[in-house]
């Protein structure tokens, strides 16, 4: 096995220096390739080459040319397609449908990625390359997956399947169904035999869904209806979010007028262990070293560190249950420690880490006694009040103790959200001990309204609770020198307001 590079080559040219005359698998991505965890294109090629498979990267090809695309030649098991850490739609317009004028994911800020990208670079590698399958993944596929409400035409959309030529679509973070392909197609499998990988999508034509057995699928209302009807197309998402469970989960499907896509249930919760072995892994954290201009997009997150994925917090409005997860998977503290000792010895490091988080900042370590055997609760939300849900903060600070002790780092920042309503439930004094070391200045935190019966439909704490938390913040302020400042999220134009 080619052990892991500095960086995942760009180019033949740097394969070639590593020994390799044919990839083993070609991602596409409408980013800049970024060397760095928190880049999907970076952190599923390391966990490849990891699992002994080589990996090219072709990052923000020229979609009105065959040149890039062409550039690393055909892979020997397959491409994989995303169109970057962001839908191309929302990186491309704001709110306001006015087209954006830079990327912060790109090299000057100069934008490079098509609208739909996913589409456009796979409707490319299929023509280019007859017969190589094609996996897309990342938030755009996995938040596509079945007919969905598009913003930017105000119209319901066919599930990405139905647009782009792909034989499978991971979803979610991706990293054990990226192994698994990889490694079923290495085996000799043919692509139209893995439609039985957890966390995976995949489309089959009317004729074969007519004559399959359907005991144990759930179909949703087909495209015509949520295409027609809104109550149709609620009972589509009500359906579809019941199983997005990975132990309680059902196999979905969905028909639309000449295929149905039918989606397994979400990949197993990454292992304690398994997250440590991603993380650890050698990420320069740095932009490849071709680009002449910087990436915006790293610098927030250069020095800033992943603690865990998932949240329960289940609000409305929020893709994390669909692409993440309610299951809280959390690294150990000896790892994170190791992490942040790497950190402190790079040479631009000035002692500032970043972020320590995730989803939800103090959800790190936060369990559920059911989650192993029975999932999350398929007729209910998390609480704080649950007597199966440890909210204890115990764990994250004693994390961030160890890492403000290590040598050459001077604070440690929590720049993620915390949820204000876990705060308030416990007793212990966890935000004076945020506000003494690991706020730089504002506490972000997400109200998002105040109207009850808004925040109600967005399944987010009332306003009471926020102002009680609000209140014991500013008490906590005084006697400071430096004060600081709650940065609360509000939203405008959801369901319910007026």
């Amino acid at each position: 096995m080619i052990p892991q590079p500095r960086f995942l080559p760009l180019s033949a040219k740097e394969g070639n220096k590593l020994g390799i005359d044919q990839f083993d698998i070609i991602l596409v991505t409408g980013d800049a390739y970024v060397d760095h965890p928190s880049f999907g294109t970076a952190l599923i090629g390391r966990v490849l080459w990891d699992a002994g498979f080589t990996v090219g990267i072709i990052a923000q090809p020229d979609w009105k040319s065959e040149t890039d695309f062409m550039a690393l030649g055909a892979p020997r098991l397959f491409f994989g397609i995303s169109s970057g850490n962001v839908d191309s739609m929302v990186n491309n317009f704001t709110p306001n449908l006015k087209r954006r004028s830079d990327d912060v994911y790109s090299p000057g800020r100069i934008p490079r990625r098509p609208d739909r990208a996913t589409i456009v670079y796979a409707n490319k590698v299929h023509e280019l390359f007859p017969g190589i399958p094609v996996v897309i993944s990342g938030i755009e596929a996995s938040l596509r997956r079945f007919a969905h409400y598009d913003y930017w035409q105000d119209k319901v959309r066919q599930a990405i399947l139905a647009d782009a030529p792909a034989d499978l679509l991971a979803f979610g973070m991706a990293e054990l169904q990226m192994v698994a392909i990889a490694q079923r197609l290495a085996a000799g499998d043919p692509v139209t035999s893995l439609q039985d990988i957890p966390g995976t999508a995949y489309r089959i034509d009317l004729a074969t869904w007519r004559s399959r057995e359907k005991e144990g699928i759930v179909e949703l209302p087909g495209f015509s209806e949520v295409s027609s009807d809104k109550t149709a197309y609620a009972r589509a998402f009500a359906l579809h979010y019941r199983e997005q469970d990975p132990v309680s989960g059902r196999p979905v499907a969905q028909p639309h007028p000449k295929t149905v896509v039918i989606q397994n249930p979400p990949a197993r919760p990454l292992t304690t262990e398994e997250l440590d072995h991603i993380y650890e892994l050698p990420f320069s954290r740095l932009a490849h070293p071709s680009y002449r201009e910087p990436v915006p997009a790293l610098e927030p997150v250069q020095f800033s560190v992943t603690s865990h994925r998932g949240c329960f917090g289940a609000c409305s409005f929020c893709a994390l249950t669909h692409h993440q997860g309610r299951i809280i998977q959390s690294r150990s503290p000896a790892s994170i420690v190791r992490e942040v000792t790497r950190i402190a010895g790079m040479k631009n490091f000035r002692g500032i880490v970043q972020d320590v988080g995730g989803p939800t900042a103090n959800m790190f370590g936060m369990r559920c006694s059911r989650w192993d055997t029975a999932g999350t609760c398929r007729d209910k939300y998390c609480s704080p009040a649950c007597p199966t849900l440890d909210t204890s903060h115990r764990q994250q600070c004693e994390l961030l103790a160890s890492l403000r002790a290590i040598p050459g780092v001077k604070k440690v920042f929590i720049g993620s959200g915390i949820r204000f309503d876990l705060v308030m439930a416990d007793d212990s004094d966890y935000l004076r001990q945020i506000c003494d070391h690991h706020v730089s200045g504002h506490l972000k935190v997400a109200p998002e309204h105040v109207a009850r019966h808004v925040t109600k439909i967005m399944n987010k704490p009332g306003k009471e609770i926020f102002d009680n938390f609000r209140k014991k913040f500013a008490a906590l302020q005084e006697g400071r020198e430096r004060k600081q400042y709650l940065l609360p999220y509000f939203m405008s134009g959801h369901p319910g307001c007026t």
